[in-house]
């Protein structure tokens, strides 16, 4: 068993607040301790979009809110953003620590666009926590687009950090693909290996995108939202 020593960033102003042991008897880094929430978004005169992710969409790693992807892309189509993302969060895990639950918070601001990004925390949970988080799926996107039925809601296929990877990050993935053709969602494949082969775009922690990976993720985010009509 090996342990190492992760400092996640957290908050608007990607601060460094705690450390966060990561067990690696599965090779997984796996989160010991609730992590707060923290809403910071780019104010825009066009559609509202929401975000609803983890830390690779709150920004985790960068050096500012300014340079995360979601913010990037949101100042490239004119957007105003709305962004609830949790560091450590997905579909189950986490879930229960954020004081307002983000399928709400999404839900609240009345978008007119909805951006999912869920998933990658949720492996560290496989298998035991299977039939848990296949059923979140399918219950998080049900409500969103009951709630939000004039919403364009979107899907993108969830994120991963490592060139090596478990077969339940495929199963997730799959799982969230299914999700998405379910409610009639726009679907974009292909992001867990957006960052493939380039540990230069990764911040010092090892994990989570610099300012540069994050640049890479709004482009290839662009290029798929542009396929879609945007």
């Amino acid at each position: 068993m090996t342990r190492t020593v992760l400092a996640l960033w957290v908050g608007s102003v990607a601060v460094v607040v705690g450390l966060v042991a990561v067990i690696g008897s599965v090779g997984r880094a796996v989160p010991t301790e609730p992590i707060p929430a923290a809403t910071a978004g780019s104010p825009g005169g066009g559609p509202v979009v929401a975000f609803y992710g983890d830390s690779y969409t709150l920004g985790t790693g960068a050096s500012s809110p300014e340079h995360r992807w979601s913010t990037l892309v949101s100042v490239e189509h004119g957007w105003t953003e709305v962004n609830p993302s949790v560091n450590g969060l997905g579909f189950v895990n986490h879930r229960a620590d954020v004081p307002t639950d983000l399928v709400d918070q999404v839900i609240d601001a009345r978008p007119d666009i909805v951006i999912v990004t869920m998933g990658l925390n949720d492996d560290f949970s496989m298998p035991a926590r299977a039939d848990r988080i296949r059923s979140a799926i399918t219950a998080d996107f049900t409500r969103i687009s009951a709630a939000l039925p004039a919403a364009r809601v979107i899907v993108v296929e969830p994120f991963w950090y490592t060139d090596d990877r478990p077969g339940s990050v495929q199963q997730i993935i799959d799982w969230v693909s299914a999700g998405a053709a379910a409610i009639d969602a726009d679907y974009i494949p292909g992001a867990s290996h957006w960052l493939d082969g380039h540990p230069e775009w990764k911040a010092g922690d090892g994990l989570h995108p610099n300012d540069e990976g994050y640049r890479v993720l709004a482009e290839r985010m662009d290029e798929a939202l542009r396929s879609l009509g945007f």
